[in-house]
């Protein structure tokens, strides 16, 4: 791969006498590969000089540009970027977005009337947007891996692979421990897992805006020291370290001076150290035996077509009010249901009632991994920990910490980072149009937390015989919850509705058939199929209230895969017909009873 500067600096573009060698215009990177892809990474003020570059080959370009994020020192090059705007030219743009967010419409924000003379619609070329993720994914012969970094926004890293060189681009990236800032002491934890991301890279490009003693000052502002970019660098055994990002307070002989030091006290197997500058050309060529990141088949795809039309929920622990509502500020904007436990134990219970994707707490709650053991055994699947407040690395099976002083928008998007890598690869059920007159005919029927009954569970051993299946249940589907009614072959009184398979079919108001959960891209992810009941085939028909609103349904479950016929189809669909004629019957009893 070609790799070329077109801008080095941070946070403020400072083009003038003072940055003439390293350059003066905020972030932007161009990589080709030796197919000819083109690859923009970021495309701050330095993507207007690579724009007018591309117009002077005098021919439509064909390109992709990988944003970082959208804090405005690395988007302000987009609407100068002049191949947008003429016909011709074909153009793909990806960057992390969190939840129900458009990349296209946090784009148009400062193309907005009050800041700019002209919006997106003056785009010319013909333009594609992409939300992403953490994952993988390909663009012709590059493959490119996605990780979040530690930024107050939804922040991704790239590490691009093509014909066994690789590259990768971090920047704007806070040490997770504040104990290695200087470059010191051991890496564990998230930063450890930075460093690994970067395992055997030919190249990478690391924001590196401060100087150690200049970070207690700057913590939680979502930089790193020069010092802790060398740090991981050795730790990844990169072959080059470019630092970039360089502060638009350090004119060209203080980043000579910085790298001066930086260089004294450099080890024997330490990358290649220097300093990225505007217009530097560097060939990247791949080491005799390349490294390439393992992921397996089933790694996701790092791209988030569409929004999610579910609610991610998280559950906090502390006995400290402000921390209560400092998060609560956190998370104030976002489609996120929040639990609150100040009393430990009342954790559990809250956990069973819904599932947390996301687990906050006090580092000093006693008993805490305790409790957080018990809900993860209910959860059936790990729930990552995050602690809030203590020193050094998380330990005990936490995943992150909130160090103080935290702020409120330092919180959120660690919170977000947290939620969308819980957030499972399997489709969530989504919310009926008529969500509160189904739940409305449901209560009408009086049927939840009833008594186990004889005539229904006579239905899931038939179903059960006639299927040939070790488990049958008859699943109420309520506003959080499902709720079994009947159960044959598993002990279960509910589970979460959002790991509710029998939910899906609620919403669509049909039969849903799944004859492999591991091939079904919606499912084989599904902490039912990962762990707990480990469920292979699922077959659900829908039970409908006399008006005609669908409550849950009869199921039968496997834990091998299974073909439905047609004829089978049918049966299921007679029973669970049979199932509402038994409710109505019940209701219709309730109800001369009264009279």
């Amino acid at each position: 791969m070609r790799v070329r500067f077109w801008g080095t600096r941070g946070s403020l573009a400072k083009p003038g006498p003072s940055t003439l060698r390293y350059g003066g215009n905020t972030s932007c990177v161009e990589v080709v590969s030796l197919g000819g892809t083109r690859l923009v990474i970021d495309c701050g003020t330095g993507g207007h000089e690579l724009g007018n570059a591309i117009m002077a080959e005098g021919k439509p370009s064909r390109g992709h540009m990988l944003i970082s994020h959208t804090h405005w020192d690395h988007i302000q090059g987009i609407p100068f970027f002049t191949p947008f705007f003429v016909p011709g030219h074909e153009w793909d743009l990806y960057a992390p977005q969190g939840f129900q967010e458009s990349l296209k419409d946090a784009l148009a924000g400062q193309m907005e009337y009050t800041y700019f003379p002209i919006t997106l619609d003056a785009f010319g070329g013909k333009l594609r947007y992409h939300n992403l993720g953490e994952g993988s994914f390909t663009i012709d012969d590059v493959t490119i891996h996605t990780r979040y970094l530690n930024h107050p926004a939804l922040t991704v890293a790239f590490r691009l692979e093509a014909g066994g060189a690789v590259v990768v681009y971090a920047c704007d990236h806070e040490p997770h421990s504040r104990d290695v800032a200087d470059g010191e002491g051991d890496l564990c934890g998230e930063d450890l897992a930075h460093a690994e991301f970067m395992r055997g890279a030919d190249l990478i490009i690391h924001d590196a805006q401060y100087i150690a003693p200049e970070f207690a000052a700057k913590r939680g502002w979502g930089h790193s020291t020069v010092e802790y970019a060398l740090r991981v660098g050795r730790e990844a055994g990169a072959r080059k370290l470019a630092l970039t990002h360089h502060d638009p307070s350090r004119h060209d002989g203080a980043v000579d001076d910085v790298m001066a030091q930086l260089s004294a006290s450099a080890q024997p197997n330490d990358p290649e150290l220097f300093a990225a500058a505007e217009g530097m050309v560097i060939d990247v060529s791949p080491a005799r035996t390349p490294t390439l990141l393992r992921l397996g088949q089933e790694a996701p795809s790092a791209i988030r077509e569409g929004t999610s039309a579910t609610v991610p929920s998280m559950l906090l622990i502390a006995s400290d009010p402000s921390i209560a509502e400092r998060i609560g500020k956190a998370v104030a904007d976002e489609p996120v249901h929040l639990s609150y436990a100040p009393i430990a134990e009342e954790s559990v219970k809250l956990a069973r009632r819904r599932v947390p994707s996301l687990l906050l707490a006090e580092a000093a709650t006693p008993g805490l991994f305790d409790l957080v053991d018990k809900i993860v055994r209910d959860a059936g699947h790990d729930v990552p920990l995050v602690l809030i407040g203590g020193e050094g690395p998380p330990g005990g099976g936490a995943v992150d910490r909130l160090e103080e002083p935290w702020s409120v928008e330092y919180a959120r998007t660690r919170i977000r980072t947290w939620l969308l890598r819980a957030e499972a690869h399997w489709e969530r059920p989504p919310i009926p149009e008529d969500e509160a007159d189904r739940i409305a005919a449901l209560h009408a029927l009086d049927i939840l937390d009833t008594p186990q009954e004889e005539r229904f569970d006579r239905h899931t051993r038939l179903a059960a015989a006639l299927f040939r299946v070790p488990v049958s249940l008859i699943s109420i589907v309520d506003s959080d919850r499902q709720w079994f009614k009947s159960c044959f072959g598993a002990d279960l009184t509910e589970t979460p509705r959002e790991v509710s398979f029998c939910a899906h079919a609620v919403a669509a108001r049909s039969m849903l058939i799944v004859p492999d959960t591991l091939k079904d891209a919606r499912f084989r992810d599904h902490p039912m199929v990962q762990g707990g009941p480990r469920l292979r085939f699922y077959a659900g028909a829908p039970i409908y209230a006399p008006g005609g609103q669908p409550i849950g349904t009869l199921c039968v479950i496997d834990t091998r895969p299974r073909v439905m016929t047609d004829e089978e189809q049918s049966l299921l669909r007679d029973l669970a017909g049979m199932i509402e004629s038994e409710m109505d019957m019940a209701r219709t009893v309730d109800i001369a009873s009264v009279r």
